[in-house]
């Protein structure tokens, strides 16, 4: 494997603690914990642990301030809205210098991940001022009825540490867009950019309460938040059995929930594809971000005429990815997150020779073994009832599966608990279009890889999640109420119970 050297080392230093933002004001904790740098194991600085008492104020003041927010107008709310996004655009280095340093992903893809981030708050911005609008029926003349679109109330927002920055703001920004106020849990392996937020809309200068940070651990700040019976919704993105406990909880006090949880998405090469391109998605979509993405392409289904020349392509290709510095511009592999997910990834590499996998990856250079890097890695001569083919393993490991029918591709594709992402490619579009939509999965990409766009609904099926987040599918469903107004035009009939005869 190559290697970067990692000359912007001098960027992984120490930072000053992180507090909670609540009520418009940044709060010390009377507990903290230690935040790690994954690319060198050395503490960075020590961030405030909330618990019951922190989520408490904090969903106090999101409760008072949405009685001003949650009935703002609506050009004043969305000038805050746009005000957000071009301090994000400002602070745009920073972020994506947080971001690197706390996560472990490459600085060139967390400048672009930044970007999205403050499009994110524009985009609901023109979706609010053009969409939220109701819907009106008249009937025969006796009545009007229409509907209209209410802000919830306090929101609860668990994030993930795979791309948090993007992932807050794809939350955030719908939620305070539509008038609902905020308490944000981030993950607690990735605060420094959740902190960041607070600062950028705390200059904004939002009203006090409006949005709130607690960060802490999901058993304790994260349980407390769903179980709050003033937080009117819950959406969390994370691990599937996670999101299970988060909705028996919420179920108590009848919360909403949105849940965006794993993925073992299929990406399926029939033998008439553009090779060269499937390639390029293949390792793209799974050793990008670290291979930690829910949507990644974990299992690689190949033809089996097309297979052996296909692998060989693909071994070249993953000797080539350059791991390194996160901080190097060059560096397109970096640490996953903490010492504990590189040991759970590592293990499933281990148990993928146990299963008979022929496991083909290279070796963490010297200078690099104190981070938490795990080489690109293939299983070959994989079976799709391994568990290394069944289970999410979230990072840089892509199973290599063999077929020989589009109906043999279908069903090995949809044998797997989860439902996110599928990838087919071919050069038959009726082929394309009839497994795609035979592919249980809530997002299929046809000769693409995952191109994202804002304004199509974003989830799975099965154990990958409930709901769905972006454009209106998350405005209106989710973080919206509709209303109806039945209005009478004139003097309908009423019928008169218990009225006497002449009376």
């Amino acid at each position: 494997m190559q290697t970067q050297s990692h000359k912007a080392a001098a960027g992984h230093k120490q930072l000053e603690p992180v507090k909670h933002y609540i009520n418009g004001e940044f709060l010390h904790s009377e507990q903290s914990f230690e935040n790690k740098n994954p690319f060198m194991n050395t503490a960075m600085n020590e961030i405030a642990e909330g618990r019951k008492e922190e989520i408490e104020k904090a969903v106090a003041s999101a409760k008072s301030a949405f009685v001003q927010w949650g009935s703002m107008k609506m050009e004043k709310r969305m000038k805050f809205i746009e005000r957000i996004a071009a301090l994000i655009d400002e602070e745009m280095e920073e972020v994506a210098f947080l971001e690197s340093l706390d996560t472990g992903l490459p600085i060139s893809q967390t400048r672009k991940m930044t970007a999205r981030a403050a499009e994110n708050f524009r985009f609901y911005s023109r979706m609010v001022q053009t969409k939220l609008h109701g819907e009106s029926y008249a009937a025969d003349d006796e009545f009007i009825n229409y509907t209209v679109y209410k802000p919830l109330g306090p929101i609860g927002l668990i994030t993930p540490w795979n791309a948090p920055f993007m992932l807050e703001t794809w939350k955030v920004a719908p939620a305070l867009a539509t008038g609902n106020t905020v308490i944000l849990k981030p993950a607690e392996l990735s605060p420094l950019t959740a902190n960041k937020l607070a600062e950028i809309i705390h200059k904004a200068e939002l009203p006090p309460g409006v949005f709130n940070v607690v960060h802490g651990y999901g058993e304790t700040a994260g349980a407390a938040l769903v179980a709050h019976p003033d937080v009117k919704a819950v959406s969390f993105t994370g691990e599937t059995k996670t999101g299970s406990i988060i909705i028996k909880t919420g179920a108590d006090s009848l919360k909403k929930t949105s849940m965006e949880l794993g993925g073992k998405s299929p990406l399926i090469v029939f033998d008439d594809a553009d090779v060269d391109r499937a390639l390029d998605a293949a390792v793209w979509g799974i050793f990008s971000f670290n291979g930690e993405r829910c949507t990644a392409n974990s299992r690689l289904f190949l033809h089996k005429s097309m297979k052996e020349s296909f692998v060989e392509k693909l071994k070249e290709r993953v000797q080539t990815i350059v791991m390194g510095d996160p901080m190097d511009t060059g560096t397109q592999l970096g640490p996953l997150i903490d010492q504990d997910h590189c040991r759970k990834v590592r293990s499933y590499i281990d148990l993928a020779e146990e299963e008979g996998c022929t496991v083909f990856q290279g070796e963490v250079p010297e200078e690099l073994k104190a981070g938490n890097f795990v080489p690109p890695t293939l299983l070959l001569n994989a079976r799709n009832d391994m568990r290394v083919c069944q289970e999410e393993i979230f990072g840089p490991v892509m199973s290599v599966i063999e077929f020989e029918t589009e109906e043999e591709a279908i069903e090995l594709a949809n044998d797997v608990p989860y439902g996110l992402a599928g990838y087919v490619w071919t050069n038959d579009m009726k082929r394309g279009h009839r497994v795609a939509q035979a592919v249980d999965a809530g997002m299929l990409w046809v000769n693409s890889h995952n191109v994202r766009d804002l304004r199509i609904p974003f989830g799975g099926m099965k154990a990958s999640g409930i709901g769905r987040e972006g454009g209106h599918y998350a405005m209106l469903e989710f973080y919206c109420e509709p209303k109806v107004i039945h209005v009478a035009l004139g003097d309908h009939h009423i019928p008169q119970f218990g009225k006497r005869k002449g009376s």
